[in-house]
C-alpha cells in the first residue's frame, strides 16, 4: 500500500519513517596546512554531535584523492533535531568558531531517501 509519493518514488511501511528524516552532505575545502587542526576539530565535533538525541548519523570523510576536501554525511530524525544541532554549543564552538574560520569553500547537498 502506497502511503506517500515523493517525485516518482512511492514509499510504504518502514520507508515512511526514513522519508521524514533530514539527510544531507556538507562539502568543505581547507588549505593543506590546516589539515591537522581540521581533523582534531572534526573529532571533537563528531563526538559531541553523535550524542545529540536527534542525530542518526554524523560521519566525516576525506575525499580519497583530495585530503583537503571533507564530506560530512549527516542525518537527523527531523528538522527540529537539525535545528537543535545548529544551536548546540559544540556546533557553535567547533563548526562556526573552528571549521568555518578555516574553510575555503562550503556547499550542502540535501538528500532524499529512495528506499
Amino acid at each position: 500500500m502506497c502511503l506517500r509519493l515523493i517525485g516518482e518514488y512511492s514509499i510504504s511501511g518502514a520507508q515512511k519513517e526514513a522519508a521524514f528524516m533530514i539527510s544531507f552532505v556538507v562539502r568543505l575545502k581547507f588549505a593543506p596546512e590546516d589539515r591537522a587542526d581540521v581533523v582534531e576539530t572534526l573529532r571533537l565535533l563528531t563526538a559531541a554531535s553523535r550524542q545529540e538525541p536527534g542525530c542518526i548519523s554524523y560521519i566525516p570523510h576525506h575525499v580519497e584523492d583530495d585530503p583537503d576536501t571533507v564530506l560530512i554525511y549527516e542525518q537527523y530524525v527531523d528538522a527540529k533535531a537539525q535545528a537543535a544541532h545548529h544551536q548546540s554549543e559544540h556546533f557553535k564552538t567547533h563548526a562556526v568558531g573552528g571549521l568555518y574560520q578555516k574553510m575555503k569553500e562550503r556547499s550542502v547537498e540535501n538528500l532524499i531517501a529512495l528506499v
